[in-house]
């Protein structure tokens, strides 16, 4: 599914599935997109678990299934748009999100920072290239992947940016492609 063209997008396409010690996850690339037009260090690596993608089944530990997704400011005890800590401790929290919406039965389906091989039962998290499925994914480098889109997020959207955790975020998508 390619981008629309209009507002906020995040592109992702599904590369490859990396494996460890049986444990699968997937790779793919991402770009954040203005109105069609991408934005300059707002790239990298996706990773999700593994697939197929399914929409279906609440908590079955798979990827989403391709598609377009409207997001909004996440309101969790561990992930939060807005307020959220910047520390070096994965184990701290609130981390920084952002929640996908319209997951069909999946729910807290999150743009969030990974660490290890993978931190997600569904969830996307960006960060730099990974080499080899034994690659971990950097923690600092993936929150602050996080963090830029945020902000960038914030800035594109300005004044119709929510105020609060829990909202919706007009114009503003993620596009998934490929189910490798």
């Amino acid at each position: 599914m390619p981008i629309a063209g209009l507002g906020w997008e995040l592109h992702i396409i599904r590369l490859s599935v990396q494996q460890r010690q049986g444990r699968k996850r997937t790779v793919g690339k991402y770009q954040i997109y203005h109105n069609g037009i991408s934005q300059k260090n707002l790239e990298g690596t996706a990773v999700e678990a593994k697939g197929p993608g399914d929409n279906k089944v609440a908590g079955n530990g798979r990827r989403i299934e391709a598609g377009k997704y409207p997001l909004a400011t996440q309101a969790g005890s561990h992930y939060v748009t807005i307020g959220y800590l910047i520390s070096n401790d994965s184990d701290q929290t609130p981390k920084p999100g952002l929640e996908l919406r319209q997951t069909g039965n999946r729910r807290e389906i999150l743009i969030h920072p990974g660490h290890g091989f993978l931190a997600s039962i569904g969830c996307l998290n960006l960060t730099s290239a990974l080499a080899s499925g034994n690659t971990n994914i950097p923690f600092g480098d993936s929150r602050d992947r996080v963090m830029a889109a945020i902000t960038d997020l914030q800035t594109f959207a300005g004044s119709a940016f929510p105020h609060h955790n829990g909202q919706p975020i007009d114009n503003a998508w993620v596009v998934i492609d490929g189910e490798p």
